[in-house]
């Protein structure tokens, strides 16, 4: 009996699991080769994603909603980069498992050279930097006047996106000690160098 049940947890270890770490490191590779599509219903899961440094140039900041695919609405801010470099990435998820636990999902890169992104969206639903510097930072314009950084084309024609609402930009921008809480990140190109994923048991988040 003892040994039908160690056989049982395994099979949902894997039924609840593979999927899950196969759809990361398909994300991943996606990224690494500047694959990743920027249209989908999120999960609803919170995510860490942290960076040493994050060097953007074409800044957005703007409000709306994130669906879930059974439909739950998940409010977020949209930090958007026409182009960004970063150092330092690391992305972390906790994925529970019944009978065996926690386990964390961690994705790194760009230690020794940085990451390139281009037209990327980090739907968040907080942030913090240890510091940021802004060149030419505009606050207060309308999320439908912002003209130095991107406006995703699905939350621009999302039912959600208030072209009269609450925004922010700037030409630039230059963030160290970045953490970000998301629910999703898209980018038209990110190129990942030294990426690697890491399955390991129990909560080992980015922070």
């Amino acid at each position: 009996m003892l040994h039908r049940a160690g056989r049982t947890s395994w099979k949902r270890f894997a039924a609840v699991l593979v999927p899950s770490v196969m759809a990361a490191a398909a994300l991943g590779i996606g990224m690494a080769q500047g694959a990743l599509a920027a249209s989908f219903f999120i999960s609803g899961q919170k995510f860490q994603v942290a960076l040493d440094t994050l060097d953007v140039r074409g800044l957005s900041i703007y409000g709306t909603v994130d669906v879930t695919r059974k439909g739950a609405l998940v409010p977020v801010f949209v930090t958007g980069a026409r182009r960004a470099e970063i150092t330092g990435l690391c992305q972390s998820v906790v994925v529970p498992i019944p009978v065996l636990g926690p386990y964390t999902l961690k994705i790194t890169g760009g230690e020794r050279r940085p990451v390139e992104a281009k037209n990327l969206f980090l739907d968040a639903t907080s942030l913090s930097s240890g510091q940021a510097n802004f060149d030419d930072l505009d606050i207060g314009v309308a999320a439908g006047a912002v003209s130095k950084g991107p406006i995703s084309r699905e939350d621009r024609n999302s039912r959600f996106f208030d072209p009269n609402g609450f925004a922010q930009q700037a030409d630039s921008a230059f963030l160290s000690d970045v953490r970000f809480t998301t629910v999703a990140v898209s980018a038209a190109t990110f190129n990942v160098p030294g990426l690697d994923v890491r399955l390991k048991q129990g909560s080992h988040e980015c922070f």
